[in-house]
Parts: structure tokens; C-alpha cells; sequence
């Protein structure tokens, strides 16, 4: 989920190599492609990250959890992450209230660091239901960021993962935009296997993942990973919260 460049990408590819051959020495890896509900509910999944709140929408009864990652980014606290919420550098507005009837970009439906936590922010701001202009769907938080820096949207939430990561590896587009505000934390993008993998896999997994992070400090230190906690479903119930407030406030999409 946090494959912000080709360098990225090599990097979370060599951690797996380095974990499933110690776990299963026939497991392979394969390429997501666009319909992760798919894959993520295949019943031989052994290992794959997924976000909170398609978890939370019905995926919790196809998968169980394995681990969900500790990151060294800003706005990580523990397994726990936040959105950034960014403008232009150049944009009149300092804080996300001041953002009233400008345009807002976010990254899909299913998301909770783009959405979910999103809407939660503006939900108290918002009146009859609404408070952009314009609200557009860019596929990435990648995207949503270079909507916001090309002047095609006003505002935007970015995980803060990878919002460090492009930090790290496109200074320049990270530097077109400015901090504003942070929404609420909640549990961060957990790692997932089908129901009916064996426990024992399980906990294989677990001791092989922060094993690599150990063998491996400077990758570690590449990909900002400190290691991996294991959370239960109860605790992405905070997703779900996240969700149920903003629309009691009368706020159920992004609008």
C-alpha cells in the first residue's frame, strides 16, 4: 500500500523475500492489479496490507489479522497514523475552516486516511451537508497531492506515511504544498491473511516480519519502519467511530 516509487516498491519487494521463504517456501508473489476486494478475499492469501476501513466494511469476515506497522513518520504515534491535511504553498488558506467553498481532492471511497478521517475533519465545519465547491476522486494520495500542487484542487488529507515518502523521494512536489491541519489518528493499514490460514503461519509471520526489520536496519530505515505491533479488530473499531460522528453531524460524504 505504500509503494510511492519504483525504488519503494524494490524495497517492500526484497522485505518479502526476505519473510515468506522462512514461512512457506512455496508461497509467491503476485501482482495486486486494481481489484484488491479480490484478492484480499482469496482463500489462499497469506500475506497482504489492506486499510482499516474496507477492514471494517465487511472484509474483517474473510481475513484475519497479522500485524499493522510502526512507522517513523510525523504523525505516527505507535501502530497508529494521521493525515496531513496540505494546500498549495501559495493558497490563502492557513487552516482547513478556511478552506469554505474551495475545491477538495481525495484519493478513493474505500479510504480511511484520504476519506474517512477526511470527512470526519470537515464534519463539524460543514453546514446543510456540504462544504467544498467541488470535490474530485483521484485514485492515489499521490494523485490527490499533485492536484492540490498543479492548482486542480485546494485541499487534501495524505497519510502521513506516505506523505513522508514523498517527502523522501519527490522533494520537489513536497515542497509545492504546505501543512494546514492533522485529522484524527487511528489504527494504521494492517497486514492480512485469509481466515483459514493455520495460527501457526500466523505467528510465523509475525516473528519473520520484525525479524527483517532487524536483520535489515538501513532498509528499515528506507522504508521508516520500526517494526510491527499486533492489533485486534476491536481496535479499528475507532475507524468505524470516526465514521458514525461524522454523520451524526448530518455529514455522511464528502461534499
Amino acid at each position: 500500500m505504500y509503494n510511492v516509487s519504483p525504488a519503494l516498491a524494490a524495497e517492500w519487494r526484497a522485505l518479502l523475500r526476505d519473510v515468506l521463504p522462512t514461512v512457506d517456501p512455496l508461497a509467491v508473489i503476485v501482482e495486486a492489479g486494481d481489484d484488491l476486494q479480490t484478492l484480499w478475499r482469496q482463500p489462499d492469501l497469506l500475506l497482504s496490507q489492506t486499510c482499516g476501513y474496507p477492514l471494517m466494511k465487511g472484509l474483517h469476515e474473510h481475513v484475519q489479522l497479522i500485524a499493522t506497522p510502526r512507522f517513523d513518520a510525523p504523525g505516527c504515534t505507535g501502530a497508529d497514523y494521521s493525515s496531513v491535511l496540505v494546500t498549495r504553498a501559495d493558497a490563502p488558506f492557513d487552516t482547513l475552516e478556511a478552506c469554505r467553498g474551495s475545491r477538495a481532492a481525495y484519493n478513493q471511497d474505500d479510504s480511511n486516511s484520504g476519506m474517512n478521517v477526511f470527512r470526519h475533519a470537515v464534519a463539524p465545519l460543514a453546514q446543510d451537508g456540504r462544504f467544498f465547491s467541488e470535490v474530485i476522486r483521484t485514485g492515489s494520495h499521490l494523485g490527490s497531492l499533485r492536484a492540490v500542487a498543479e492548482n486542480r484542487a485546494d485541499v487534501a488529507a495524505i497519510d502521513c506515511v506516505s506523505f513522508a515518502f514523498i517527502g523522501d523521494t519527490m522533494p520537489e512536489l513536497a515542497q509545492q504544498v504546505r501543512e494546514i491541519g492533522w485529522t484524527a489518528a487511528s489504527p494504521g493499514l494492517p497486514l492480512i491473511a485469509a481466515k483459514n490460514v493455520p495460527h501457526e503461519l500466523i505467528e510465523s509471520l509475525r516473528a519473520a516480519l520484525n525479524d527483517a526489520v532487524a536483520a535489515h536496519p538501513e532498509r528499515a530505515a528506507r522504508l521508516r519502519l520500526k517494526g510491527f505491533e499486533r492489533l485486534a479488530l476491536s481496535d479499528y473499531a475507532r475507524i468505524t467511530r470516526l465514521e458514525n460522528e461524522a454523520r451524526a453531524l448530518g455529514y455522511p460524504h464528502l461534499a
